[in-house]
């Protein structure tokens, strides 16, 4: 990760919003034995081929409306002004990726946040957890969607679809613009469903950090 889409996940949350969040997960770990970690991502995937379409059709676009504007539509104009147009159009495109999203299909960039959130659950060792409790809460800033995600102790007692409902509630809280809010509700939701399998012991130990993971 550059250090400008670093600083945009850094960025999401202001100082104050990450400490009620880290208070929110050291609260909801209290109850149970369950760990949990929060990782916000500026984007689970790069996306070229979105990029490279988005550029073509805008590079097309634009190249239809200069040929006519000049009266000179015809394909020895369309076809160099088209080639010459493309690569500022690209960079348009990298320079704002939110652009380039309608042209990543939705199931693509589902697959893509799915794929990066278990990677993440990986390199961040939450598989390790005593008694694989572990769970991760994973925000992909670009597509604006979550997927949470538990190890295997917890999916043997907590149905998939009670993850997926507060990953949508989430999702909704992001794209309202009350991520802060939405976040430490959903933590909360967490908590109460972990305190309920999986209760606290008198030995327990905190595992993981409760600070919002960046990278």
């Amino acid at each position: 990760m550059d250090n400008s889409a670093a600083a945009i996940a850094n960025g999401f949350f202001s100082d104050a919003e990450k400490e009620r969040v880290r208070q929110a997960v050291a609260q909801a770990e209290t109850g149970s034995s369950g760990e949990i970690a929060i990782m916000v991502l500026p984007e689970s995937e790069r996306y070229r081929e979105a990029e490279q379409l988005g550029a073509l059709l805008l590079a097309a676009l634009i190249a239809v409306i200069a040929c006519v504007a000049m009266h000179h539509v015809t394909i020895w104009v369309y076809i160099p002004l088209l080639c010459l147009l493309f690569f500022p159009a690209l960079m348009l495109f990298r320079r704002f990726p939110r652009l380039k999203i309608p042209f990543a299909g939705g199931g693509r960039q589902a697959e893509a946040v799915r794929a990066r959130a278990l990677a993440g659950f990986y390199e961040k060792g939450l598989y390790r957890t005593e008694g694989e409790t572990g769970i991760l809460i994973f925000i992909s800033l670009l597509e604006r969607k979550v997927w949470i995600l538990g190890d295997r102790g917890i999916n043997e007692r907590i149905a998939p679809g009670y993850w997926e409902a507060l990953a949508g509630e989430l999702a909704a809280g992001i794209r309202a613009g009350n991520a802060a809010d939405t976040l430490c509700r959903v933590v909360a939701g967490c908590g109460r469903e972990l305190a309920r399998h999986f209760p606290r012991s008198r030995d327990d130990l905190n595992e993981l950090a409760d600070e919002i993971l960046t990278s």
